[in-house]
């Protein structure tokens, strides 16, 4: 598997790093400190099979990086790692492209556990089901995003993390085959979900 890591901080990259190849020691794990080095390592390395990403880079600005790599790369994993916090950006990066958005602050416990499913080749999107077919825990969490829950409130409810939130939430819109809470939402209305 290749994987960039795009990211302008050397000791954040090696973090990165570390914890992929502790996660997959197979990994071909390619480092760049700015988007402009993309494609120069797509020509040497070849495509990425996934890619993190810092939102703050040298050659970008909000989520101009993520929309860009989307261009490139439609169907590459791309997972967003920023020190800006999930509150200000999460939701732009989503709908930008992005498949996750980790806050750096997060530890390296919740960094890998994120990391490890689209290592771990569970991101295949699922193609989109009928409603039938979601599980009992998509159909509580479309009911308490149609409640208007932060990711906090539904974990406190669900007495689970924040983390696992964010993963279930993934894997429930690209079940939908939507880009956001509020698509989610939409959707689970218009198909009686609720």
């Amino acid at each position: 598997m290749r994987i960039f890591i795009i990211d302008d901080h050397p000791l954040m990259r090696e973090a990165v790093v570390m914890l992929i190849r502790r996660l997959n020691s197979k990994a071909t794990v390619i480092e760049l400190d700015h988007l402009a080095a993309v494609m120069p390592a797509v020509q040497q390395h070849g495509v990425p099979e996934l890619i993190c990403l810092d939102l703050k880079l040298p050659d970008t600005q909000g989520v101009s990086g993520i929309r860009e790599l989307k261009r490139q790369f439609p169907e590459v994993p791309l997972v967003v790692l920023s020190a800006t916090p999930a509150e200000e950006y999460e939701e732009l990066a989503i709908e930008a492209g992005a498949d996750a958005y980790i806050e750096k602050s997060a530890g390296a416990t919740e960094i890998s556990n994120v990391l490890r499913i689209f290592l771990n080749g569970e991101l295949e999107p699922e193609p989109a089901a009928p409603t039938e077919k979601l599980s009992k825990r998509q159909k509580q969490l479309l009911v308490m995003l149609d409640r208007g829950l932060s990711n906090r409130d539904i974990a406190e409810e669900l007495q689970i993390s924040e983390h696992t939130v964010k993963v279930h939430l993934w894997r429930l819109f690209k079940r939908l085959n939507v880009k956001s809470r509020s698509q989610a939402s939409h959707l689970a209305r218009t198909q009686g979900l609720l």
